[in-house]
């Protein structure tokens, strides 16, 4: 796997990683940016969301779940001294489907947490991990209405 950042102005870069795809990332005015691209920091957080949501469609479909939606919104605290590593990151998770088995999800959410989340794994060196979780079932809503 591979990755570039090359600098354009200012204090936007270019990121550009080897299966082709690029972002633009930049710095908030007051650190000299533009504010005309996302953090360094914010793409690893999302980074950290779509790998351990990656994960969990991948486990919920290999076990014949009906999985219609997953998000994961992260939040973070950093360090205040450099390096502001993150000290806290709560990931908190929203899987939608129908006749989702709670269990299977927690399930799912637990094997990409310990097993194979390599961002989440990396990250919890550094940083109190917490999560939440909560199951929609596309069945009971539908009943309901």
């Amino acid at each position: 796997m591979k990755a570039r950042a090359s600098w354009v102005e200012g204090m936007a870069f270019m990121g550009e990683a080897g299966s082709g795809h690029a972002v633009v990332m930049d710095g908030a005015p007051e650190y000299g940016g533009r504010n005309i691209g996302i953090r360094p920091m914010e793409m690893l957080l999302i980074g950290l969301a779509g790998c351990t949501g990656f994960d969990v469609v991948s486990i919920l479909k290999k076990g014949r779940e009906a999985v219609t939606g997953c998000e994961v919104e992260v939040e973070a605290e950093r360090a205040t001294e450099d390096p502001k590593v993150f000290t806290k990151i709560h990931l908190s998770y929203r899987v939608t489907g129908r006749g989702l088995a709670q269990a299977k999800v927690e399930r799912a959410v637990t094997l990409s947490k310990e097993k194979y989340c390599s961002a989440s794994i990396m990250l919890g060196a550094t940083a109190e991990m917490s999560y939440a979780l909560e199951v929609v079932d596309e069945l009971q809503q539908v009943a309901a209405e």
